[in-house]
């Protein structure tokens, strides 16, 4: 934490795969899709904005006593700033910079992607000269390093872990600038804003100075079981891991879907993102959606499900569940957003034959 590393072992998919659930002693992890920037500004002020979108996106994780406000009408600002005033100063939290960020967060929304460009040039510091960074991004008020410092609480505070990470998957065919223009971004994220930063992917070949870390040996060995080419990403993305208890507000499909649930009758009882963990020993499986007494787990599979690895992976934990009696009924993104009676009728069914047909437990 802290400091840049390369990650020696696994590949940047499987590491991803490892970290689905976040493990108990985990930072707060998002990946990052590294691209040929032009500058360490313009690396900084990509990763910042989107590090801003996540955080709006998981309002109010980040600041629970404000679960109940539903928007910016009313006295709804007013409330979500003093509130964020008073978690900040009980906390490591700086209180301006944490009450903007509730504002803003009720004033966009919490869909991902939805975050308006306001502000002005700020200044960063890249191997010590100051650079300046391009117009947009965040509140013109608070420097690059108040923001990366503030964002790194705020998600680690949503995820409930004490530090944040960056899992950075580096792509191949680098020009030797553009290694040590990534290098020294990563470098400044990890030293203002407390990140640790860890790469995978292609090696820097070109810098000579960010030490290498090896995976632990489950990770070694999921990248041998899950082989092949891992999923294409758009260069400049960040993803980050579901939280317990709600859709995932990244997933369009996961969100569509509790929307058309909310309103059935049938589907009371049902829990979004759960782990499932037998024992300490066994690798934990995150479940999409879960009916806990009827033992039934739907899943929704994105385009990244179809990719060798984590189809095999999928199969393994299907596998897993059904021996210890759940039942896994699976339906793609694309299911759900344009055939959404279907996939109810379907859904309905499978859990009230469970529910009717199967003992509790």
């Amino acid at each position: 934490m802290g400091r840049v590393v390369r990650l020696r072992g696994a590949d940047f998919h499987a590491v991803s795969l490892s970290i689905d659930p976040l493990p108990d002693d985990a930072p707060a992890i998002v990946t990052y899709a590294a691209g040929d920037a032009r500058s360490p500004a313009e690396m900084a002020a990509s990763v910042l904005n989107e590090l801003e979108k996540v955080v709006v996106a998981i309002f109010p994780a980040w600041l629970p006593e404000a679960a109940g406000i539903d928007g910016p009408g009313g006295a709804g600002v007013r409330a979500a700033r003093a509130l964020a005033l008073r978690t900040a100063s009980a906390s490591g939290h700086f209180g301006p910079f944490l009450a903007d960020l509730a504002e803003r967060s009720l004033r966009t929304g919490r869909e991902p992607g939805g975050l308006p460009s306001e502000g002005g040039p700020g200044l960063l510091p890249s191997r010590g000269r100051p650079i300046r960074l391009p117009p947009g991004g965040g509140p013109a008020r608070f420097s690059p390093e108040v923001r990366a410092a503030g964002l790194a609480r705020a998600l680690a505070t949503g995820f409930g872990r004490s530090r944040a990470a960056i899992l950075v998957d580096v792509p191949d065919g680098l020009s030797p600038l553009s290694q040590e223009v990534l290098a020294a971004g990563c470098e400044w994220f990890a030293h203002r804003g407390g990140f640790g930063i860890w790469l995978t992917g292609a090696a820097l070949t070109s810098v000579d100075r960010i030490g290498t870390v090896p995976v632990p040996a489950e990770v070694e060995e999921l990248a041998r079981e899950v082989p092949g080419p891992p999923p294409d990403r758009e260069p400049y993305t960040v993803t980050y891991p579901a939280l317990a208890g709600r859709p995932h507000p990244g997933s369009g499909a996961e969100q569509a879907l509790e929307t058309a649930l909310a309103r059935c009758d049938w589907a009371a009882g049902r829990e979004w993102n759960r782990t499932y963990h037998p024992h300490p020993l066994a690798v934990p499986i995150r479940m999409d959606l879960l009916w806990r007494d009827e033992r039934c787990v739907v899943e929704i599979d994105g385009p990244d499900h179809r990719t060798a690895r984590k189809y095999a992976q999928d199969r393994q934990r299907d596998i897993r569940l059904q021996q210890a009696g759940y039942a896994v009924l699976r339906f793609t993104d694309d299911q759900v957003m344009t055939d959404m009676e279907a996939v109810l009728r379907q859904v309905e069914w499978f859990v009230r034959n469970r529910r009717h047909g199967t003992p509790k437990g």
